[in-house]
């Protein structure tokens, strides 16, 4: 009997170790899964982000412009994708080179699971989920640059210019942050891309206005004084449609970034992200009304914009209150900046992309260092964690900003002294849709031009 209970015992514990060796593989299967459906509707919904940029370009421009900023749009994102898998992946997450400065192995998406073993996966399909992933963040970078440099820039030049920044600018700040590079060893954290993203294409959008020269009209010295003319954008509602887009899409920008679909953060992440853009537009809703008399529609929808753009950095360390204080700040301070850089800078942004996108990914980049209360990642200032987090995110700030402004600077002279950045006189009066593609956006309808 004893060596019948023995045999029956030890079948059952076989049993049940084939059952839990099963069950644990079922698991691991069905995480994988989430996982991979979780990501690639994330990357969805980011790519759906270039319809509501192209909506918000289009709508505080004027109509005679309407098709270039489409095209511009449709193809920062086409090319970008193709030089991004040519060269742009292996740059940023390649392994260190050159001191953590540079990632440099595998280029071209064409390679073997065994060549990918310095990106942390094994399995092609996690590679081309996480490629897909990312491919929509250095579009989201190309295209703030659009906005800044509407209404002037030849689309030629434009090209150009988003082959470079997606396959080299965006990648290698983006290997020193996301990559394992050099900012990450410090501790430098950034969650979804106030810096990596919307600051890299802002200050890139920055050296090209200043490059391009505002556009005809814009300002007016008369005397020892300048004259600042508003040129009006020409249709609101798509405006507000492609701030809706946007925020729509930042579920997927911001709670995508959790790269997991079991991470049950997500919630939370996606709590803080709505505060955050919900308190942006009513602060800087409150500041035009205060500053112009008006609560200002423009200024409001990018108050919202504002909201979401510093809220990227620390969405996943803050909570729902802290969220709601960079929120509100954030819609502070596109107001204040959109006026700084227009009235006193005198830099030509038509849609205020720079102040959106720059002036506010580093004022969310540096909350991190303020408002994080996640020991895991280092407390903030006002959680008890000192100046040491904070310190590292304005070192990051400062980098990123030298590295994406200096190198759009060169890159934005050398197009101009080559092939030309900007449009003749003539064209640019007559609108780019014409000039640059022989077409119409309106047909049918007669538009006046008063300038």
């Amino acid at each position: 009997m004893k060596r019948i209970f023995v045999i029956v015992v030890l079948l059952a514990l076989a049993s049940i170790s084939v059952v839990a060796d099963e069950l644990s593989d079922t698991l691991a299967l069905y995480s994988d899964a989430f996982d991979m459906i979780w990501l690639i509707l994330s990357a969805a919904l980011v790519f759906f982000m270039q319809a509501g940029f192209a909506m918000v370009e289009t709508g505080l421009t004027r109509a005679k412009n309407a098709s270039n900023i489409l095209m511009k749009n449709l193809m920062d994102f086409s090319a970008g994708a193709v030089v991004f898998w040519a060269l742009g992946w292996g740059l940023m997450y390649g392994a260190d080179a050159l001191g953590g400065f540079l990632g440099s192995d595998g280029f071209f998406l064409a390679y073997t699971a065994e060549s990918m073993e310095g990106y942390g996966v094994s399995d092609m399909s996690a590679i081309f989920r996480d490629w897909m992933f990312q491919v929509v963040f250095a579009a989201t970078a190309a295209t703030i640059v659009s906005g800044a440099m509407a209404e002037r820039t030849k689309f030629s030049a434009y090209l150009v210019y988003s082959v470079f920044i997606s396959g080299l600018l965006y990648p290698i700040s983006g290997h020193w942050i996301w990559g394992g590079g050099w900012l990450a060893e410090l501790g430098f954290h950034d969650f979804a891309g106030s810096t990596v993203v919307h600051s890299v294409g802002a200050w890139a959008a920055l050296a090209g206005a200043i490059v391009l020269g505002p556009r005809i009209g814009k300002y007016v010295k008369v005397g020892d004084k300048v004259n600042v003319r508003a040129i009006p954008g020409h249709n609101m509602p798509l405006a507000a449609l492609g701030v809706f887009i946007l925020w729509f899409g930042w579920y997927g920008f911001n709670a995508g970034s959790t790269l997991s679909g079991t991470d049950l953060s997500i919630a939370a992440v996606a709590t803080t992200t709505t505060l955050a853009a919900s308190a942006g537009a009513i602060l800087a809703m409150t500041t035009s009304w205060i500053w112009f008399g008006k609560p200002d529609p423009s200024m409001s929808l990018n108050g919202a914009l504002a909201g979401l753009v510093g809220i990227t950095a620390p969405t996943g360390v803050t909570t729902p209150g802290a969220a709601i204080l960079i929120g509100a700040i954030a819609g502070i301070l596109v107001v204040a900046s959109v006026e700084f850089i227009d009235k006193v800078l005198h830099i030509d942004d038509p849609v205020g992309a720079i102040s959106v996108h720059g002036v506010c990914g580093a004022w969310g980049t540096m909350a991190v260092g303020l408002f994080s209360s996640n020991p895991d990642v280092g407390l903030g200032l006002f959680y008890g964690g000192g100046f040491s987090l904070l310190g590292v995110q304005l070192l990051g700030i400062a980098a990123v900003f030298a590295w994406a402004f200096l190198g759009a600077l060169l890159l934005f002279t050398i197009i101009r002294v080559s092939i030309g950045l900007r449009v003749s006189e003539k064209e640019e009066m007559q609108g780019l849709d014409i000039g640059e593609h022989g077409t119409e956006s309106y047909s049918g309808f007669q538009i006046f031009q008063n300038m």
